[in-house]
């Protein structure tokens, strides 16, 4: 659910959908997200002053909980 929700937000932002790349691992209770845009979106995921990447790592973070795991969300 946490890698869909990445992938759905991030695809709202970008103007190359079919370029987001969202990875998931788990090792127990831990996922690693990691999400993938093209270079010329990345501004895009990130915003100013890195606000959207916030807004994106706190809402992964509310889902998290609602999962019962602990969540770091990559963006490169």
């Amino acid at each position: 659910m946490i890698k869909e929700l990445v992938e759905y937000i991030a695809r709202g932002l970008v103007e190359n959908p079919g370029q987001v790349r969202v990875i998931e691992h788990r090792r127990g209770d831990r996922v690693t997200v990691r999400l993938m845009v093209a270079d010329s979106d990345m501004g895009k995921v990130i915003g100013k002053q890195g606000r959207i990447a916030r807004a994106l790592r706190d809402l992964v973070k509310v889902a998290a909980v609602q999962e019962g795991v602990r969540v770091d969300l990559e963006i490169g």
